[in-house]
């Protein structure tokens, strides 16, 4: 599985936002929902790597979050709150969101655990370096966009009243394609480090 810790970036000089973050991320399916575990961290259990790449991209995209993702083991039975957790992936979230802490100017997202675990982390940073530098422009036409649909953006320069070309240039200067094509290889890789190694490998 794969334990969440999202911690809250500069929290000492602005407001609480982890009731908000709470709330934004209520739509995701867990194993063990989103709360406060301390002070200004949340976290939460899932099972489904694309969840994690949700949840990643959303916490990007906002930028007051530094995202730790930890794969491994959970004992169970799972208990009703993360804080009651225990097992490795557990440990590798904790190592992950400090490491993502230290990103300095990089994108701050870490993932810990068995390999390919780096290499997810590789592909969640690249896409979340686009995803991190949209314009509210970008996003006012990329929140109406259906990723992989043909006719999508056509559909909202009508909505919009813009011209296909500005939605057009809008894409690819965003790289939406470029992200939505590459979240496909993150989570296989995400997938990949959870799935159980034999003696021996």
């Amino acid at each position: 599985m794969y334990v969440l810790t999202i911690d809250q970036r500069n929290s000492r000089k602005g407001q609480d936002r982890i009731p908000e973050l709470i709330s934004a991320l209520s739509d995701i399916r867990t194993e063990i929902p989103f709360e406060r575990s301390v002070g200004d961290e949340a976290q939460a259990v899932l099972s489904s790597a694309e969840g994690v790449i949700d949840v990643t991209m959303r916490c990007l995209r906002d930028g007051g979050w530094y995202v730790g993702v930890g794969v491994g083991a959970i004992e169970l039975p799972l208990p009703a709150s993360p804080r009651e957790g225990r097992g490795e992936a557990f440990v590798a979230a904790r190592a992950a969101v400090e490491r993502a802490k230290k990103a300095a100017d990089r994108t701050p997202v870490a993932v810990e655990g068995p390999s390919p675990a780096a290499e997810a982390e590789a592909v969640l940073a690249l896409i979340g370096r686009f995803v991190m530098h949209r314009s509210q422009s970008e996003w006012r036409i990329l929140d109406l966009l259906e990723p992989q649909q043909r006719g999508s953006q056509s559909a909202v320069a009508r909505a919009l009243d813009i011209s296909p070309q500005a939605v057009s240039k809008a894409v690819n200067r965003s790289a939406w394609i470029e992200e939505w094509a590459a979240r496909p290889a993150a989570a296989v890789l995400l997938q990949l480090a959870d799935q159980p190694k034999g003696r021996g490998e």
